[in-house]
């Protein structure tokens, strides 16, 4: 039930991810915030539960670098690819972890447990398999690849974490510090850049006008972008969506404490159901047999890993 609240959770973060790709807001700020407000939702729950910070709250340091890595691979594969595909292959991770729990811990679901397992991920298989993927166009796998991997690394690293007796909220807070500073560095690096490149634009135009010769508009600054979501507004609305994460993080650690790490993975990768109602219901779009299918497909198989729980 936690793994279940925890892919509601993270389906709700993905649909505010969507509806803000939509709007010109930096990402790399809004991530900032994302992460800063776990920050202070994970201190201000600490100051009432006074959870100590023993041994193995540097795993959250790991956990951070694995979920900034990932959070940016993703994007970056949407950037540069088909979203079908990328979708799809990082999705995959509950494959690669429960393949890791069996090799690292021994830890391996039960008959009925397998069964369910197996029906969750035939699920996410049909509902993230696009015509884009069928017909050949693998554009951006590799991307989506290599998220799989870093979000299985993050599973694993909590997975750890709860196995030597951490404490769950000092861990968090270590998470999104380490994901708070790389994030941060990124937006620096990003401004710096533009910054350069303002000032080169600037100096061309300065040449062009010397020379008597119109700049041009590829040179002109564009502030639109920047006027509608200032940084204020941007980072505020990141520590919004970061109490979708906050919450989906802190359930998702009771699950893998009660349940087996690969079905707790499985179970959360389903988030993306969520996102295809959404999508579905307030966006209008059309749902595939297929997408019904796999959705159908999901639910039954949370009944049968509820049964064998």
């Amino acid at each position: 039930m936690f793994a279940i609240a925890a892919s509601a959770c993270f389906g709700i973060r993905g649909i505010l991810y969507q509806w803000t790709s939509q709007r010109p807001a930096d990402r790399n700020l809004l991530f900032v915030g994302v992460y800063l407000s776990g920050i202070i939702v994970s201190l201000l729950l600490n100051w009432q539960a006074k959870q100590p910070w023993n041994d193995g709250i540097e795993l959250g340091i790991l956990m951070g670098m694995f979920s900034f890595a990932a959070n940016a691979s993703l994007y970056r594969g949407y950037e540069v690819g088909r979203a079908s595909v990328v979708a799809f292959f990082s999705a995959l991770s509950p494959l690669v972890v429960v393949l890791a729990a069996y090799l690292l811990w021994s830890e391996a679901p039960g008959v009925l447990q397998g069964v369910g397992f197996a029906i969750v991920v035939l699920a996410l298989v049909i509902v993230r398999y696009g015509q884009d993927l069928r017909s050949g166009q693998l554009r951006g796998w590799s991307w989506g690849t290599l998220a799989m991997l870093l979000y299985s690394f993050t599973d694993l690293s909590s997975k750890q974490s709860v196995l030597v007796g951490a404490s769950m909220l000092p861990v968090l807070t270590m998470m999104f510090v380490t994901g708070t500073v790389l994030f941060l560095g990124m937006y620096v690096a990003d401004q710096v850049r533009k910054s350069r490149g303002k000032k080169e634009a600037v100096n061309d135009t300065a040449s062009n006008l010397e020379n008597q010769q119109p700049a041009s508009a590829a040179t002109a600054p564009d502030l639109t972008a920047s006027a509608a979501w200032t940084m204020r507004r941007t980072l505020l609305w990141g520590m919004t969506v970061g109490l979708t994460n906050i919450a989906g993080m802190v359930l998702m650690l009771n699950a893998l404490q009660e349940g087996v790490t690969g079905i707790v993975s499985a179970i959360t990768a389903m988030s993306v159901i969520v996102v295809i109602l959404y999508a579905r219901f307030y966006l209008k779009e059309t749902m595939s047999r297929r997408e019904a299918l796999g959705i159908l497909l999901a639910f039954a198989g949370i009944v049968v890993l509820r049964l064998a729980s």
